[in-house]
C-alpha cells in the first residue's frame, strides 16, 4: 500500500490527525496477513519524497512525525507517476491519497490514474473539505483507476480512521475483505465498498 499525503500548509490539522491514527491500518491488516506501507508526500517548492517500505506501524509514525508542513502547490501527478514506477519494481495493491486541493492539469492526472488502473492499482482518494475543483478531479482519478472517492472533514477523525482501516483490509485481503468490512461497519466504509463492487 502506498500511503500518500498532501503536506502543504493547509493540511496541518488533518496531518496531525493522520499521524495519530495511521497505526489502525496496521492493526486491521495484521488480522488479514500483514501489510507493507510506503509513505509518500509533497510540500513546498516541488518537493516530493518517498520512504522505504515498512510493516512497522510505529516506524511509519516516526517517519510521518519527521515531516514538517510547507506552503506550496499540489503535486498529485508526481504521486501517481511514483506509484506507476513502483509497480515496475514489485506488487502494489493500492494507493491512498489524502488531500484537500488540486491545482494541476486534470487530463494528465486522469492519464496517470488510468495507467494505474490498467496495472490493477486502484486509487483511493480521501478528500478533506469537499471543495472544487478538487472534488471533481479526485472522483475522476478514483473512477478511472478502479478505486473510490470519499469525503471527510477534520471534525470527524473517526471517518478517516475507518477509511484507512478499510483500505488496509483491501490491500491485505482483496475486494472480498473490503466488502466484508463494509458490511460490518457501514457508513463511509460502505460507500467505498459500494463504489468498488459496482464496477
Amino acid at each position: 500500500l502506498i500511503f500518500a499525503m498532501d503536506a502543504t500548509a493547509s493540511r496541518g490539522p488533518t496531518w496531525d490527525m493522520a499521524m495519530s491514527i495511521q497505526a489502525d491500518m496496521f492493526t486491521e491488516a495484521s488480522a488479514l496477513g500483514g501489510l507493507e506501507v510506503q509513505l509518500v508526500y509533497y510540500r513546498g517548492l516541488m518537493e516530493c519524497r518517498s520512504s522505504g517500505w515498512t510493516r512497522d506501524g510505529p516506524e511509519l509514525g516516526r517517519l510521518m512525525g519527521k515531516v514538517g508542513l510547507l506552503a506550496g502547490r499540489t503535486q498529485i501527478e508526481r504521486i501517481l507517476k511514483h506509484a506507476l514506477k513502483e509497480t515496475g519494481m514489485g506488487v502494489v495493491n493500492a494507493l491512498v491519497f489524502i488531500g484537500d486541493a488540486m491545482e494541476e492539469n486534470v487530463d494528465l492526472l486522469a492519464d496517470a490514474a488510468g495507467q494505474l488502473g490498467l496495472r490493477g492499482v486502484p486509487v483511493f482518494m480521501f478528500h478533506e473539505g469537499g471543495g472544487e475543483p478538487a472534488a471533481s478531479a479526485f472522483k475522476h482519478i478514483a473512477k478511472v483507476s478502479g478505486g473510490a472517492y470519499c469525503l471527510f472533514d477534520v471534525s470527524s477523525p473517526g471517518a478517516l480512521r475507518a477509511l484507512l482501516r478499510a483500505v488496509a483490509a483491501f490491500a491485505a485481503g482483496g475486494a472480498r475483505a473490503l466488502e466484508d468490512y463494509g458490511r460490518k461497519h457501514g457508513g463511509h466504509v460502505q460507500q467505498i465498498s459500494d463504489q468498488m463492487t459496482r464496477r
